[in-house]
């Protein structure tokens, strides 16, 4: 009950005080109108009307919701309010009076004059009330607080200084920009100090070790460069939400998150032609093979966004199926999902999913994709799931009607050394023999290593790191090329959106990373120095590659609209070789030396790793 008193008594003390300022108007606006010498006709005219005038500005301010707010968060919307209230009574005054015949004769400046009067009362009480709660109780006179500089002075820092100024735990000291035009200027009563590069000065000089940047709709390497000036200062940064989620709405600037490996290895964001996505999937039925997985889970998430009249799971593991329908429900609770567990390998399951539901796009994620796991003892498992899977599914996708099959690749299919990128170039292959058989639009997508998803060296690194170390990394020079989930899954959609039937659409992964200098960061991260931390050179794994590719040797590019997508023009297949692979995948089994000699025949490029078969020979299954 308390609160609600609380409440109550604060809206009867703005009432109050709306009533005395409506009442201070106009008797200004007589005495301004007569230079303060009223007539008694007009002193007694004055009197009367503030009866009928009153309560009516009362019950316009009323309607027009003036007493829903606090006065410690007025703002620009408070004010708009205000006056829109205040100029309807100032339009409803002459024609009450008018209406009810009272023989008065207000004088037209006063009716001018009143409104003028009563914005400046009710606005500027509302604002000096805000101006001292912030300043008064934890303004910037304070010494409370750890002093903090915020790195960017847009529109995001002056949000985040609002926030920081009322803040028990922060004390303000500077802004840290590089636009010249803006230093020694004022933000929020806060001076923008110098350039970014000036950091380790102004920190010194300020005693600050914490820094927030918050430059969200900065580009990626702008950012990247703020994160290192802090590291190189040896000062804890901390950041606002991504540009993405603030717009969207689904956080605020003041909701601080410590820096993340994403923020040191993420890129700009992805432009999607969402006219075209919504034409492609909105309205349709969709369904995902291999939904509960890293990439196959975030394509659901995408696609949800478009609203397809049904959007069909096929999962092989329970646990996985469960996890994504349960998050689906709760982010997407209108929308029409359809959990189905399966194996992609099962041609009568893949049959009677698609005879009932008849998708009309379908994104194939599933795929064994753990390269060392697959290359000793399972390699077998690897051609079956990964080649004879896309068959059975892409067939299947063909008898009924889907329009469009997008099948999700690797950068590992370029000449590859190992059993899984050969199967998973097998798998492309598969799709090109198949275009030309029918209407349906084949589309493979590649791409390098996704950030965070699972099996990858990020969740391990962090494993090893809560234990205390070491961090294990194969060789000092092994590199990678990485991107987000959300980024390869919104570039898979836009390259399914772009494909016209048997384009390879090869992902624009930019540069690099070296996986030590990534081990590197994330124990700075995490708190810790690389002497307590320490990092183990282990070797290199069976078929893993030093340096991964993007194009294989006998292969060129093709530019397309989109600035993230290129399309690769390989090797093609036709019916006759489909045939004969068919023949040797359908075989019973096969030892994985025996896979890896067929492979050499069925992918020309592929070199397996000569200490596989040592390894294999030394450790038999």
């Amino acid at each position: 009950m308390l609160p609600m008193f609380k409440a109550n008594i604060r809206t009867t003390l703005a009432v109050l005080h709306d009533a005395i300022a409506a009442v201070l108007a106009w008797s200004l606006a007589y005495l301004l109108r007569f230079n303060f010498e009223l007539p008694p006709n007009f002193a007694a005219e004055l009197q009367q009307t503030l009866y009928w005038v009153v309560p009516l500005q009362l019950i316009i301010f009323w309607r027009f919701n003036l007493y829903r707010g606090l006065w410690r968060y007025a703002s620009t919307a408070d004010l708009r309010r205000i006056v829109l209230a205040v100029m309807l009574s100032a339009a409803t005054i002459p024609l009450m009076f008018w209406m009810l015949r009272l023989d008065l004769v207000i004088p037209r400046s006063v009716l001018i004059i009143n409104p003028l009067l009563l914005i400046l009362m009710m606005g500027g009480s509302r604002f000096v009330y805000r101006l001292w709660k912030e300043q008064g109780l934890y303004g910037s006179f304070k010494l409370r607080g750890e002093p903090v500089l915020v790195l960017g002075a847009g529109d995001a820092a002056a949000s985040l200084a609002k926030d920081l100024v009322a803040s028990s735990d922060w004390r303000l000291v500077g802004f840290l920009d590089d636009d010249i035009n803006i230093h020694g200027r004022m933000l929020n009563g806060i001076r923008v100090l110098g350039k970014l590069d000036s950091l380790p000065v102004w920190a010194e000089r300020l005693g600050v070790s914490q820094v927030i940047i918050a430059m969200p709709s900065s580009s990626h390497q702008q950012r990247k460069r703020a994160i290192q000036l802090c590291n190189l200062a040896q000062l804890k940064a901390l950041t606002v939400p991504s540009f993405d989620d603030l717009m969207s709405g689904k956080v605020a600037v003041s909701q601080l998150r410590a820096i993340e490996l994403d923020d040191l290895l993420g890129r700009d964001p992805v432009v999607l032609d969402d006219v075209g996505l919504h034409a492609l999937l909105a309205g349709k039925v969709v369904m995902v093979t291999g939904a509960g997985g890293s990439i196959g889970s975030e394509m659901c998430r995408q696609i949800a966004r478009f609203s397809p009249a049904k959007l069909v799971l096929f999962e092989s593991g329970e646990f996985a199926m469960y996890s994504i329908e349960q998050e689906l429900k709760q982010t997407f609770p209108a929308l029409n999902i359809v959990c189905l567990i399966g194996d992609v390998r099962d041609a009568a399951r893949v049959d009677e999913v698609m005879q009932y539901h008849q998708p009309s796009v379908l994104f194939h994620a599933a795929a064994y994709k753990h390269v060392p796991l697959m290359e000793q003892h399972n390699a077998w498992q690897a051609i079956r799931n990964n080649v004879l899977g896309t068959w059975t599914v892409a067939r299947a996708a063909q008898q009924h009607g889907v329009d469009k099959f997008v099948m999700i690749s690797t950068d590992k299919a370029i000449n590859p050394t190992n059993v899984m990128g050969a199967s998973k170039r097998l798998a492309e292959m598969v799709c090109q023999a198949l275009q030309p058989s029918g209407s349906m639009s084949f589309v493979m997508v590649r791409f390098g290593n996704v950030l965070g998803s699972t099996g990858s060296v990020i969740p391990t690194f962090r494993a090893q790191i809560a234990r205390g170390g070491p961090i294990t990394v194969t060789h000092p020079e092994i590199t990678r090329y990485f991107m987000s989930i959300p980024e390869a899954a919104q570039l898979v959609l836009q390259a399914g959106l772009m494909g016209q039937g048997g384009e390879i659409f090869v992902l624009e992964m930019g540069e690099p990373v070296k996986i030590v200098d990534l081990a590197k960061d994330l124990i700075r991260l995490s708190g810790f120095t690389e002497d307590e931390i320490k990092i183990e050179f282990t070797g290199l794994r069976p078929g893993e590659k030093l340096y991964e590719e993007l194009l294989a040797d006998n292969e060129h590019t093709l530019p397309t609209p989109h600035p993230k997508l290129r399309i690769a023009r390989a090797r093609q297949a036709d019916a006759a070789w489909l045939a004969q692979l068919l023949d040797w995948v359908s075989a019973t089994v096969m030892g994985d030396d025996a896979v890896r000699a067929a492979l050499t025949r069925w992918v020309p490029e592929y070199q397996p790793d000569a200490q596989v078969s040592s390894l294999q020979r030394s450790n038999p299954a």
